[in-house]
């Protein structure tokens, strides 16, 4: 009796050999521009010192410098160049901002300067109706208008007076026809005007010396149109001229104005070249 062959048994399968672990790509960081964060720690420090009017000086040798280094940087191979645009950017605009408060700077000085130069301008008024003297800027009551505008001039004869200047308003003529003829080479007024006189004296008060024509005298017309004397080439006999004038000197002299017919005028009175105007009454 023969004996069956046993089953055969199936060989084992050879698992594939593992394969190894994929190496992770992990991309290097980006180095860091030395030259860009240099620029941007310059720039920073000098838009703080270009913003400070003591010390601009400093501000103005280190944004130059991290205008220069922030565009190096920019062409550079590698790193990181947003640092490099931020130094650009703040180079430029701490720049104009240092140039805007050297201007302010100036200008303080300059004020300064020249309120030292000139003094001071104060206007003060006395009223020939008394003698006390009364500041232009003086508060009025709320329903009425300030003494000295156009809505309530002062009175003729008063005196007028800054730190350098007094003047007074002495006579207002409205028909100055003859008085304009019989000066030299004048006109008549033309159709549909005619002249206006005003005799006034100016005294100098300053410390130095000044001329008479630094005080202005104008004409305001009811029509709200400022009148000068030279709009007309008017020469009076008794016209006040450029008197050069030395502590308490005065000159007496007389202009002329050409109006309008039918408006009437208001005398604007200005007592130095800096000082408030005021308005008289004729």
């Amino acid at each position: 009796m023969s004996i069956p062959n046993p089953p055969a048994t199936p060989a084992p399968q050879q698992m594939p050999p593992p394969m190894p672990p994929a190496e992770a790509t992990v991309s290097a960081p980006k180095k860091t521009n030395v030259l860009a964060l240099v620029a941007l720690i310059v720039a920073a420090v000098g838009f703080i010192f270009a913003c400070i009017p003591g010390a601009l000086i400093v501000g103005w040798i280190l944004l130059p410098i991290a205008f220069v280094i922030s565009l190096v940087s920019l062409f550079l191979k590698g790193g990181r160049k947003w640092m490099g645009v931020v130094g650009l950017i703040l180079s430029v605009v701490g720049t104009i901002v240092g140039v805007v408060v050297f201007l302010g700077v100036i200008a303080s000085a300059a004020d300064e300067a020249f309120d030292e130069a000139f003094g001071d301008t104060e206007t003060t008024v006395t009223q020939p109706a008394d003698e006390e003297v009364v500041a232009v800027d003086e508060e009025e009551p709320a329903d009425a208008a300030e003494q000295g505008t156009r809505e309530n001039p002062y009175p003729l004869a008063s005196q007028i007076s800054t730190d350098d200047w007094t003047v007074v308003v002495n006579s207002y003529t409205a028909d100055g026809a003859a008085a304009v003829a019989d000066g030299m080479f004048n006109d008549p007024a033309p159709a549909g005007s005619h002249y206006e006189i005003v005799n006034y004296t100016v005294t100098y008060t300053g410390d130095e010396s000044g001329l008479a024509a630094e005080v202005g005298i104008a004409f305001v017309t009811s029509a709200g149109n400022v009148v000068n004397s030279y709009d007309s080439m008017v020469v009076l006999a008794d016209g006040i001229g450029m008197d050069e004038l030395y502590n308490g000197a005065s000159a007496t002299g007389s202009q002329a104005f050409l109006v309008p017919d039918g408006e009437t005028v208001l005398i604007r009175v200005s007592p130095g070249m800096l000082a408030d105007e005021v308005f008289v009454q004729p």
